[in-house]
């Protein structure tokens, strides 16, 4: 979801740009931005010595030297990991997907399907809606973060967990603000998480009966653990019970076999409904405003209202990570508060030194932090002893420096700094972003998903964009930065010291005027194998569409698999074990407006646009991103 809009980072710490500045000096990036000028990227040399050649002669350098993206990668040469055929710029565009010619794709569970693939359900008309009632046992809408937990050996048969984002008003409602409590639960319903379980049947994947297939949505019931679990930040007045999950960006998969899904823009949600509120500063940070996105739940539901003092806490309910078990129906969402409470955007998790379990996250504003948590010890020990590794263990915000170093500053009450701020752990954890301005952490331009590869233990986080970003002072590619770019960050100490090294990966502008153009990267899944998926979410130039690209992290080398139909997003990864299919999402396609597309119904049909989800794999059976 495109979030560039407002600043609620008021810190003054020193921004991203500056030190990016300085980095890019040192490397003379600008130098190689000429380099890439004159060879004209990477994808436009792919299998092309001769161009290769050329650009080498330009720029007096050997093409097999010739850095262009990343701290070792090079002008991409053919014969790599990434060799299908690549939808052209011309064919990127309409109103319903383009894939590469070497691959397939099946739609599965549009918005308003039924959990098991049984008849019924919302099939996009567009002179009715489904009821509240019957939204709770359907699927959500904006499609995004999901991730395939395999039953057997999991190639084609799986229990399915996929985030609902967001749905807008005249979407999901067919008008543009709701009129009744009715009209809210039916909004509130749409949005959340769905389990279902999904099988190949006859070559194709569907949604099959399941006991553990499930909604859960912003009603239901969920718990608190960690630091912060009890706090009186979290109790309201009115004793109501904690319910419900909102805003569900990306993910996160434990080595236990969990989902974890991220609550981003949780404050779009809240809005005062008798014109009384005065926003706290910790309100003011975290962005909350009079109507929110608009979506007016707090005009016919209370918890909602900022302005009544018996739901006053409720906003401090959401923000946070929320663990679900896809393989027990039975058990109850816990918001894990150990990890933080901010505009999560995913939590990509790793295994480091000792067996400690490392989440990387981002929170999607411009001009806020990118974070991590490391469990307190092995995460086997923990679960053995009835603890959840992420309930203990230190949360961390990054620093970076000038020289492409950088320092992870953790965020305890144990700092004399922090606790002359707060009074314990657990209201440090509800003001995770207040904290991490007290500790100077470097202001980024829209940390969105993160991904760990396995190939060179690399992390690389997704910089969508920040048209705000300023550099008066001289002449900067990221400045503003309506493109966004791709950092890649070697953490030292297997992922649990507190230093790392970063550098740029990709500037997503060094692509414009080539084949392989994209702007606003936002997610992200490495593969084993060395190959970086890369999906969009934002006005794309040369009037492609959104779309999924895959790298060659060693050299460079990208090609584009996919693109959407008019404005969507793409979004959400997931892949079966032998990783011959591979699962992403269109979100809001032609923004709900069935003048745009009516995918995935026939074009002309005049059915309402569903975000669905598509199932790809290659022709000849092999390896997604080959």
């Amino acid at each position: 979801m495109d979030c560039d809009n407002g600043i609620s980072n008021k810190s003054g710490n020193r921004p991203f740009q500056d030190v990016l500045k300085a980095r890019l000096s040192r490397r003379n990036v600008l130098a190689k931005g000429m380099i890439l000028s004159a060879a004209g990227f990477a994808t436009a040399l792919v299998g092309n010595k001769a161009l290769v050649q050329a650009a080498s002669a330009t720029t007096g350098q050997e093409a097999s030297t010739t850095s262009t993206v990343g701290s070792g990668a090079t002008i991409a040469q053919a014969g790599g990991l990434v060799n299908f055929e690549s939808v052209a710029i011309a064919n990127g565009s309409g109103p319903v997907p383009t894939i590469s010619e070497d691959y397939e794709y099946q739609v599965l569970i549009p918005w308003g399907s039924t959990l098991d693939g049984s008849a019924g359900g919302y099939g996009g008309d567009p002179n009715t809606r489904p009821t509240a009632e019957e939204q709770k046992n359907l699927i959500g809408i904006g499609h995004d973060g999901m991730w395939l937990f395999p039953i057997g050996d999991g190639n084609d048969h799986g229990m399915l967990a996929i985030n609902h984002e967001f749905g807008v008003n005249t979407h999901v409602l067919g008008k543009p603000d709701p009129t009744s409590l009715e009209d809210v639960r039916l909004s509130q319903h749409a949005h959340g998480v769905s389990v279902i379980e999904i099988k190949k049947i006859g070559g194709k994947w569907q949604p099959v009966k399941s006991n553990n297939a499930r909604r859960i949505h912003v009603n239901t019931d969920v718990t608190f653990s960690g630091p912060a679990a009890g706090h009186p930040l979290l109790d309201n007045p009115a004793g109501n019970s904690p319910q419900g999950t909102v805003n569900n960006c990306a993910y996160g998969k434990t080595p236990w076999g969990t989902y974890l899904t991220c609550e981003e823009n949780f404050h779009g949600y809240f809005g005062d409904a008798t014109g009384t509120w005065t926003p706290t500063d910790a309100q003011d940070r975290y962005g909350f405003s009079t109507d929110g996105f608009g979506y007016g739940w707090q005009n016919f539901d209370p918890r909602f209202d900022l302005s009544n003092s018996d739901y006053v806490n409720e906003n401090h309910r959401f923000g946070w990570v929320v663990e679900i078990d896809p393989m027990d129906a039975t058990q109850t969402p816990v918001k894990r508060t150990a990890m933080g409470r901010f505009k999560h955007e995913g939590a990509e998790i790793t295994v480091g030194r000792g067996g400690r379990v490392v989440a990387y996250m981002g929170d999607d504003e411009r001009f806020d932090y990118i974070y991590k948590f490391v469990s307190e010890s092995n995460w086997r020990s923990m679960r053995a002893r009835g603890i959840s590794p992420l309930d203990r263990g230190k949360l961390y915000v990054a620093k970076f420096n000038d020289d492409g170093t950088g320092e992870w500053l953790e965020l305890t009450i144990d700092n004399p700094i922090l606790s002359a701020q707060f009074s314990n752990q657990g209201e440090l954890l509800v003001n995770t972003r207040l904290a991490a301005d007290t500790l100077g952490a470097t202001p980024m331009d829209r940390p969105e998903w993160a991904t760990v590869s396995d190939f060179n233990g690399k992390v690389y986080f997704a910089l969508t964009n920040n048209s705000q970003r300023t550099m008066p002072d001289a002449p900067n590619p990221l400045a503003p930065n309506p493109d966004g770019h791709i950092l890649e960050i070697d953490d030292n100490a297997r992922f649990t010291g507190t230093t790392f090294k970063w550098d740029i990966f990709i500037l997503a502008q060094d692509t414009r005027g080539t084949e392989g153009v994209f702007t606003d990267p936002d997610g992200m899944w490495a593969d084993p194998d060395g190959r970086l998926f890369i999906e969009t979410d934002g006005g794309q130039p040369d009037g492609l569409n959104n779309q999924l690209l895959v790298v060659d992290i060693s050299t460079g080398e990208i090609r584009r698999l996919f693109t959407g139909v008019f404005e969507d997003e793409i979004t959400g990864l997931t892949v079966t074990p032998d990783r011959r299919t591979l699962f992403i999402n269109t979100q809001h396609p032609g923004d709900g407006d069935p003048t745009v597309t009516n995918f995935p119904a026939n074009q002309g049909s005049g059915k309402v646009p569903r975000d669905s989800t598509i199932v790809i794999r290659r022709k000849d059976g092999g390896i997604v991103g080959s």
